[in-house]
């Protein structure tokens, strides 16, 4: 037996252990965790702002591709730290869990939970430099990564000690940093995605100027919304019909506790509700959601009540037919946050469900006693009195739909080839492209894990219709049975009979319109499904290079040209023009047996750039989507699906 004694334990000092196991503080090195440390540094900015200092950051991609982001607020604090003896810049850039947010009289709300975001970002990078304009002078320091003593390289470490530069009348910090290739290997911020999340901190904090220059690709933008969240909502319906010209906007506080609610109704048939806490996005929802949409259900009730559209005798209009075709955007600050859920993005504390609906109905409340908004008070329940003739047309097909078993109903016999195992964990369902290609995939398949489910029409867009009309498409009805987990309001993902649902579809223009409406449907309907990670694309090969004794399947045309090389002379080049035209050992071999295939995990970075790109893709703005495709279409595909798993 090995000896195992107190010299083995190993104490990392300082930031290694941040070095040492990123994925703690960031959640991974890939792209998502390369912007985390961009984040870090941006959120304490806002975090200056929010609190009622400065009003602008400025964000830019240096040529270098190291990252600056400057804010003029009130300066790191510059001064000896009275217990570590060391400038409170220093302590910040070096220290875990060190930070000004953890006492609320400099920070009334904070996103910065932990107070290890500056360190985190100045451990990953190669290099930090910060300068900060503090009473009127400008004072500067730098970190860096080293090798040290022992062999091993640290992150972090004292380059140059604070000094002051000169004098200035700034006031503000400024921090530039290059992320570390031995942490993150070759990456480059992403303009795009910068973009979207400065977008979206520029209507969550309306009195923020926020601007961004990318000085490689010669890029800049600036955005600055002084109606806040009600521009928010404004942005996220463009393209669909308003039933009133503004967003209603209620704006509570109380004792360290801020709500703003936005409002707006179109004659669509989905509901979107867009929260945040302290500007983080809380995707899957929480207490807050929950608070805001009863004080909806009360205010409309007891507003129709009192001006009689609503009877003695009548009962009153349920919480689902006030959010039919309603666009919510809600924004709270508090202090204590708990998140809970899978990813951390749903708010768990029981008093901000309290608070929202009490501060929500007291704002709509006062706003429903204005006569002039008498009008969109009756668009409201106008829309609410059909979505209630409609609640009662689909009840029945919803009953339907959570029937299992349902051969008489949906025809599922002769149409689903399920697994044999009911292992759920381990059990895969193809949703397939045409008979031809569902016959091939149930022969080619591993039948003890694996599910084939061919479609032999295209699915309804549900972009476009009402839930009944959803309910009343045959290849959606399927869909729903095969998944056992009911949809909308019913849909419980413990139920989910399978745990991967994979898209099979052609690679051509109708392939892409099928997978198109089947990813709008999951989004509109059984949304958790995407969110918790169970919805993939499967990519078959687009050509077969060959000749005798070898052959290689080719998964895009940039890879076509080294294909062809590899071949050598007298090659042969066969193109897939569909699923069908492969034999069941091919599509099994290329498209899905776990150990070779290619499959694409569908995730929703950003839910509120989602919604926009769903409603302008598969809405009835005609303009709108020409113009979007004609800007961003890439049919590269290794170029436009980042999120890639090659085999599992």
């Amino acid at each position: 037996m090995a000896e195992y004694k107190s010299k083995d334990i190993v104490v990392l000092e300082g930031l290694d252990a941040v070095r040492l196991r990123p994925g703690m503080y960031i959640g991974t090195t890939g792209a998502k965790g390369f912007h985390h440390i961009l984040w870090e540094i941006v959120d304490n900015a806002i975090d200056e702002i929010s609190s009622g200092y400065g009003d602008k950051i400025t964000i830019t991609l240096n040529k270098d591709f190291s990252a600056t982001v400057e804010d003029n607020g009130r300066g790191i604090p510059v001064d000896k730290h009275p217990t570590m003896k060391k400038s409170g810049v220093e302590v910040v850039y070096t220290t875990l869990h060190a930070g000004g947010k953890f006492n609320t009289s400099n920070y009334k709300f904070s996103g910065g939970l932990h107070g290890v975001g500056a360190s985190v970002t100045n451990a990953l990078s190669k290099w930090c430099d910060v300068t900060v304009y503090r009473d009127g002078k400008e004072h500067n320091m730098r970190f860096s990564s080293r090798e040290g003593a022992d062999g091993k390289v640290h992150g972090g470490i004292v380059e140059k000690e604070l000094s002051v530069v000169g004098p200035t009348k700034k006031t503000g910090t400024k921090v530039t940093f290059l992320p570390d290739e031995q942490i993150f290997g070759k990456q480059y911020f992403s303009f795009e995605t910068i973009v979207r999340r400065a977008r979206e901190l520029a209507f969550l904090n309306k009195n923020l100027k926020i601007e961004i220059t990318d000085l490689i690709n010669n890029q800049h933008e600036f955005f600055h919304y002084e109606g806040g969240i009600s521009d928010f909502a404004d942005y996220l319906v463009e393209g669909k019909n308003k039933l009133f010209p503004k967003p209603i906007y209620i704006e509570q506080e109380e004792k360290d506790f801020q709500m703003e609610l936005a409002v707006v109704y179109t004659d669509t048939y989905t509901e979107n509700c867009f929260s945040y806490v302290n500007n983080i996005p809380t995707t899957e929802g929480g207490t807050h959601e929950t608070g805001a949409k009863s004080a909806i259900t009360k205010a409309f009730n007891d507003y129709a009540r009192a001006n009689n559209i609503l009877k003695e005798k009548d009962a009153n209009f349920l919480g689902e037919d006030f959010r039919e075709g309603v666009t919510m955007v809600l924004s709270i600050k508090m202090n204590n946050v708990q998140f809970e859920g899978q990813t951390k993005t749903k708010l768990g504390n029981p008093e901000a469900r309290v608070k929202v609906e009490a501060l929500a109905l007291k704002g709509l409340s006062e706003y429903l006693a204005n006569k002039k908004s008498a009008p969109v008070a009756e668009a409201i329940l106008g829309k609410a009195k059909a979505a209630a003739k409609t609640r009662e047309a689909a009840k029945r097909a919803k009953e339907l739909s959570r029937a299992k078993n349902s051969a008489d109903n949906f025809n599922l016999v002769g149409k689903l080839a399920a697994s044999s195992s009911r292992n759920r964990e381990k059990a895969e369902l193809f949703i397939v492209e045409g008979d031809s290609a569902g016959g091939s995939a149930k022969q080619g398949r591993d039948r003890s894990f694996q599910a084939i489910l061919p479609l032999r029409g295209k699915p309804l867009n549900a972009e476009k219709k009402r839930i009944d009309q959803v309910l009343g498409n045959e290849e959606i009805r399927t869909i729903i049975s095969a998944l056992e987990t009911g949809i909308g309001e019913d849909f419980n993902l413990s139920n989910l009979r399978y745990n991967k649902v994979i898209i099979l579809s052609d690679a051509d223009q109708d392939g892409a319109h099928i997978r198109a409406i089947l990813l709008t449907f999951f989004f509109r309907y059984m949304r958790e499904l995407i969110t918790d990670g169970h919805v993939f694309i499967g990519l078959p090969p687009l050509y077969k290079v060959y000749k005798k004794g070898y052959e290689q399947y080719v998964y895009s045309d940039a890879e076509l040209p080294a294909a062809v090389k590899d071949c050598g002379k007298g090659y042969m080049i066969q193109r897939y023009k569909g699923l069908g035209e492969m034999n069941p050992e091919q599509l099994y071999e290329t498209t899905m047996d776990p150990e070779k295939r290619s499959l694409i995990q569908v995730t929703i970075e950003d839910a509120a750039e989602a919604e926009k790109r769903i409603v302008t893709l598969m809405g009835d703005d005609i303009e709108a989507r020409k113009e979007y495709i004609s800007k961003h279409a890439n049919f590269d595909r290794e170029d436009t699906f980042m999120n890639e798993y090659r085999g599992g």
